[in-house]
């Protein structure tokens, strides 16, 4: 089971979707779901949904006949992503975890995931059970961020905690950028069974919000949950996430983004993984 994700409870899943979601993970998400949709998949699973922030694009880029289950380990996570849906929107919103799917085997077509495999605590077991509940011939579908060097935003955010806690300085900014080495994605998902494709993805965006965006980076991710037990008032750490933001990226703020998107096949005919 993934540890990271548990930590997204009470508070952070608004705040990251509210404060992080319109400037880092909405055009990726819209990336994700049209390559979703030219697949014309019939039936998809999304694990690792988070907020919804893919689920809701998905929804919309694909035919009403489709169905969308969409799966997350955090309730707290899934209860934001299930107020996007109206109530006759063809949507299933369940609790589940990527490593052990509850769904039978050949049950999708097409398996997706936003920015979530970083957090598997196994990748190649991981694809394993995606490719266990695809179809032959079905598709997994992915996104995972390069390598923080790529990623100034995350620079900031680590380089502020680094200033805040330097004597244990937290290490979460930089996990989601500890699976951005494409070949050894690429090899994983071969070692699954699957046949995979790579290909870069690079975004820029100007954070209209900086405020908003740097209260995200704060309330959105655990770093709140130190700075509660350490007695450090959280909106000095925002204030200082802001003027390192504008400091590094401008005023207002310019991201560029960078990510690699994998799209990997099932076989027709089944082969051994290695």
């Amino acid at each position: 089971m993934a540890e990271v994700p548990r930590f997204f409870t009470g508070d952070i899943p608004r705040h990251y979707d509210e404060g992080l979601g319109p400037w880092i993970f909405a055009d990726a998400a819209s990336d994700l779901a049209r390559r979703a949709a030219a697949l014309a998949p019939a039936s998809v699973l999304e694990s690792a949904a988070g907020t919804g922030i893919l689920s809701r694009r998905l929804r919309d880029a694909l035919p009403a006949s489709a169905r969308l289950v969409v799966t997350d380990l955090s309730p707290a996570m899934l209860d934001v992503a299930r107020a996007k849906f109206a109530a006759d929107e063809a949507v299933d919103v369940a609790q589940a975890d990527a490593m052990s799917l509850p769904f039978p085997g050949a049950s999708f077509n097409l398996v997706v995931c936003q920015f979530g495999v970083m957090f598997f605590p196994d990748k190649v077991d991981a694809f394993r059970e995606a490719a266990r509940v695809l179809r032959p011939g079905g598709h997994l579908l992915f996104n995972s961020w390069a390598l923080m060097r790529d990623n100034a935003f995350a620079q900031v955010a680590q380089a502020v905690s680094e200033q805040v806690l330097p004597e244990d300085p937290p290490g979460f900014y930089t996990y989601p950028f500890s699976y951005g080495d494409p070949a050894q994605a690429l090899s994983d998902l071969s070692q699954a069974g699957l046949v995979a494709g790579h290909a870069e993805l690079c975004l820029r965006r100007e954070i209209t919000d900086p405020e908003g965006f740097a209260r995200g980076l704060v309330h959105g991710n655990p770093i709140i949950a130190e700075l509660a037990e350490r007695g450090i008032a959280p909106d000095t750490v925002v204030s200082a996430m802001r003027e390192e933001l504008e400091a590094r990226l401008g005023t207002p703020p310019v991201l560029d983004l960078k990510a690699h998107v994998f799209t990997a096949r099932k076989p027709e005919i089944a082969r051994e993984s290695a």
